[in-house]
């Protein structure tokens, strides 16, 4: 068995968006170069941690941190999670597409690579990943990013997913990593085997970029409407589920200007796993933590600036149910190279073949595991 697991940081630090830190300010023209380093990496993990507190608020104030909603979503009861969900992948579509469009090289804004554990095909780490990725979101009433959300508001449920997940990114990171990644490899293929497989979906598909967004914006927007139509929403929506998703959309443009890349959760778990097992803690990793920390923070912050956004609807998770879902969402998450932001909303964004197949799997695992669960 080979396997080709991404190695690349869902959320590492890379230029801004914004003009180059070279640009001479009257402020900073007599610092030192050590002093400009030190200034610099400040700046950047106050960006890290403040973005990650606006995700972690927008998550709140569009209600999908609640269990009830993830569960009431995958067992088809309540259409609220969908339509957060797609508001959100469709406007960080949009936004992603601008700045690829502004900066066409820029090196956070490629697709997404596939995850492959050498078993049936370049893409079934993804396939088999986002399987225990829905899952664990049926069991536990959470995903990477809005555990920690949990955290920040106080749903008891979360704490024992919490838990769940830690443990994940430890068995990850101690050996189950490498145990997928350093399997003998293949024999080489003929000369004439099929090349390998496109990144993004519209070359997958053979359409234009242009078009297969304009196709996908519609169809997630024609789904929203008509989800808000034809369905109707639980306590838990203190605004609007489309309001929501525009937030969580506006919380990756903020990611995009001031950290230049996108959201995603689940590479923190296991560089937390990594660092409890005694590994180096290098700037990179660190600030991944501190974005993670940041939503709960941002969270925390808004349900008690606003407490009706922390009002959490009862829903009946056990404290074991809770941790074995956490630990399959975060051992599914690193198995496919993302979760629900990193591949949901991000990946989506960049239109990558393997974000689409992940998503997919994970719904529909979860939506099984949800009807069967009643």
């Amino acid at each position: 068995m080979s396997s080709s697991l991404p190695s690349y940081n869902q959320q590492g630090e890379s230029s801004s968006l914004l003009p180059s830190a070279n640009t001479p300010t009257t402020e900073t023209d007599s610092l030192s170069p050590t002093q400009h380093i030190e200034q610099k990496g400040a700046m950047s993990e106050t960006n890290t941690l403040l973005t990650g507190a606006a995700f972690g608020a927008a998550l709140t104030a569009s209600g999908v941190f609640q269990p009830s909603v993830i569960i009431s979503q995958l067992n088809f009861t309540n259409f609220h999670m969908i339509q957060t969900f797609l508001t959100a992948a469709a406007g960080s579509a949009a936004t992603v597409s601008i700045a690829q469009a502004l900066q066409p090289n820029h090196p956070n804004l490629v697709p997404r690579a596939a995850s492959s554990l050498g078993l049936f095909g370049p893409y079934d780490g993804n396939i088999l990943g986002g399987i225990l990725l829905g899952s664990g979101m049926m069991l536990s009433g959470a995903c990477p990013g809005t555990v920690l959300a949990q955290l920040g508001v106080g749903v008891k449920s979360g704490v024992y997913a919490f838990a769940g997940a830690s443990l994940a990114g430890v068995v990850w990171s101690g050996f189950l990593k490498s145990l997928l990644t350093q399997c003998p490899p293949p024999p080489p293929k003929a000369a004439s085997s099929s090349p390998s497989p496109k990144a993004t979906v519209y070359e997958a598909l053979g359409v234009s970029k242009g078009t297969l967004l304009l196709g996908l914006e519609a169809m997630f927007v024609g789904i929203v409407i008509a989800a808000a139509k034809f369905t109707s929403v639980g306590p838990e929506a203190k605004i609007p589920p489309y309001y929501g998703g525009m937030l969580i959309a506006g919380a990756q443009l903020l990611s995009l200007i001031v950290r230049g890349c996108l959201v995603g959760m689940s590479t923190s778990y296991e560089e937390v796993g990594g660092w409890m097992l005694g590994g180096k803690l290098v700037p990179e990793k660190y600030r991944n933590m501190l974005f993670s920390a940041g939503v709960i923070v941002g969270s925390y912050f808004l349900s008690h600036v606003a407490p009706r956004f922390g009002e959490v609807t009862d829903v009946v998770v056990s404290p074991l149910s809770a941790a074995v879902g956490g630990f399959l969402m975060i051992l599914g998450s690193r198995m496919a190279g993302g979760c629900t932001s990193g591949h949901g909303i991000s990946g989506i964004s960049l239109l990558s073949v393997s974000s689409f197949l992940t998503v997919g799997a994970t719904f529909a695992a979860g939506g099984l595991m949800g009807l069967l669960m009643g």
